[in-house]
């Protein structure tokens, strides 16, 4: 019966150490999962921090372009109407300097 209860003890003494290695190796499994959901967290963090800027972001550069091309567009239409008002004072000058000549050769 002693040697029975040897092969019990040592049948029992090595479920025992198969019973706290499964225990370490959950634990150790554990520990990672906590590490990597606190990682998770702070990534979805992250994230959201990082898409409520770069909504910031769009909204102004949308502002921007649009104030960019207003000033693209009064800055087209003022060049536009200052070629006018040149083109025209060459043509007055041209009438005025014709004028003048026949002014001058005109008859007292």
């Amino acid at each position: 019966m002693t040697q029975q209860a040897a092969v019990l003890q040592t049948c029992n003494n090595e479920l025992v150490k198969c019973i706290e290695d499964l225990c370490n190796k959950r634990d150790t499994l554990q520990r990672d999962i906590l590490s990597e959901e606190e990682e998770k967290t702070k990534l979805q963090n992250d994230i959201r921090v990082l898409s409520e800027k770069l909504a910031k972001v769009n909204e102004s550069l949308a502002k921007k372009i649009t104030a960019r091309n207003e000033y693209d567009k009064t800055i087209s239409e003022t060049e536009n109407a200052y070629m006018k008002i040149l083109e025209s004072s060459q043509n007055l000058l041209h009438v005025l300097k014709k004028e003048a000549v026949v002014l001058k050769t005109s008859p007292k």
